[in-house]
């Protein structure tokens, strides 16, 4: 099986360096049929399309870092993981008068070590009144897209956090109710817009946004001042504290955008354990912000820099104390076979602990290159992702392939690099290696 998945992989990267020379081959195009087709979709009330993808992956394992010993305890799975993932996408909208309906559903089949998995999820599906250009409502499942951030949104007080790692990935919404007011003006105020949110959280609506039994709300007032797009946000309710957000975009020139967020959360509650598993409250007023640039140059390369400070992260010194403990609750495990303390660990690794990014202090840089050589649909990347506290970073280059305006390859890979008791260095996987096909329709 692992030869199997090697094989695939290398039929991905000789695809990724030949098929390019490929699309250099002359063709024609026929305006007259492009026209036909345009019309057809102008008088389509309605639009169904998605994609088709397969995408395994090898994991080199790390069996020295804490989240290895965290989730392999007692099973030891070797050097590398194989996994094959299936995946289909569908999204849909139709629009009748003020009134449109959207939907977006994801399924996911996979194959890993554990055996067979498969969900489907219902990532959005919404309906949407606009008696006026300036005035619309909406109900359903939504990601509202609050931020200007591209790796991280710490403002984005109503959707789910980005992976950094792949953040124009489609997210997952939340159930809520949605108003938008826009008015436009003349002068340095060009527009101004209001978005208001309301968003329930019960046992099997929103169960996962925070407590139970609650109505939140939350607003977002957008202003086009001096062409600089600039937001100001709150949140309220009982699931999550109260905070307050601030977001800016403007271009400095037609190739330089900067952009920046802010973020203060009220009475953030956090558990932090010492280096023995004991743990203790802690509850505080946090901020979190974000400052970036995007910057095109002539040759079309595209550069991302963002620097992240994530205030609801723990400090090294409890990052450290965390992983000294699943080092002792792992050596307790060998030496009696009792396997308590680094149960314990593992409910924490579930948790804060184990989420993205969970310290304080992050940098993103990202170089991507148009068609360099004059390959053809071919766009080849680097990103970094560094914690700036500890010195532990990941490193993933990728090459994307389109030869067809409907078919995409993309191979990419990814190293973290760190020293023991850091974020990179205690990660369950040294390097990861995956080809994602996608086929669209």
């Amino acid at each position: 099986m692992r030869g199997s998945i090697s094989g695939i992989l290398v039929f991905g990267m000789v695809l990724l360096s030949v098929a390019p020379l490929l699309a250099q081959t002359d063709y024609t195009v026929d305006l007259s049929e492009i026209e036909k087709e345009i019309e057809k979709i102008v008088e389509k009330p309605y639009s169904l399309g998605g994609f088709l993808e397969f995408n395994p992956v090898i994991f080199g394992l790390d069996r020295d870092s804490a989240f290895y010993r965290l989730r392999f305890f007692d099973d030891d799975q070797g050097n590398t993981l194989e996994q094959y993932n299936y995946g289909l996408r569908l999204e849909g909208s139709y629009k009748r008068g003020i009134t449109s309906l959207f939907f977006r559903t994801n399924t996911l089949l996979r194959k890993d070590f554990e055996g067979w998995h498969d969900k489907t999820m219902l990532f959005e599906g919404n309906v949407s009144l606009k008696p006026s250009p300036g005035l619309s409502f909406d109900a359903g499942k939504k990601v509202v897209k609050w931020g200007k951030g591209y790796a991280w949104n710490p403002a984005a007080f109503v959707d789910r956090p980005k992976n950094p790692e792949d953040p124009e990935e489609a997210l997952e919404g939340f159930y809520l109710l949605n108003t938008d007011i826009i008015r436009s003006f003349d002068g340095p105020l060009k527009t101004a817009a209001l978005t208001t949110v309301l968003l329930p959280v019960y046992e099997d609506i929103n169960e996962d946004f925070g407590a139970p039994g609650r109505i939140n709300m939350a607003a977002k007032l957008y202003l086009l001042l001096y062409d600089t797009d600039i937001d100001f946000m709150v949140f309220t309710g009982g699931s999550r504290t109260t905070r307050y957000g601030f977001d800016f975009a403007k271009n400095l020139k037609t190739n330089l955008e900067i952009h920046g967020e802010w973020a203060l959360i009220k009475h953030f509650e956090q558990m932090v354990i010492n280096e023995n598993g004991q743990g203790s409250l802690r509850k505080s007023d946090v901020y979190s912000y974000l400052i970036g640039i995007r910057y095109l140059t002539p040759q079309e390369t595209t550069i991302i820099f963002e620097y992240y400070h994530n205030g609801t992260g723990f400090r090294q010194k409890e990052a450290e104390d965390f992983y000294t403990f699943v080092d002792d609750s792992y050596g307790t495990f060998l030496s009696t076979g009792e396997s308590t303390r680094i149960q314990q660990a593992s409910r924490l690794a579930r948790g804060a602990y184990g989420r993205p990014n969970p310290m304080r202090r992050y940098v993103y840089l990202r170089i991507s290159q148009k068609e360099p050589f004059d390959i053809l649909y071919f766009t080849p990347a680097i990103t970094f992702i560094s914690n700036v506290t500890d010195k532990s970073l990941t490193v993933i280059p990728e090459l994307l392939y389109s030869p067809l305006t409907n078919l995409e390859a993309r191979l990419r890979g990814a190293l973290l690099v760190g020293h023991n008791h850091t974020e990179y260095g205690e990660k369950q996987n040294d390097y990861r290696v995956e080809l994602r096909i996608r086929y669209y329709f």
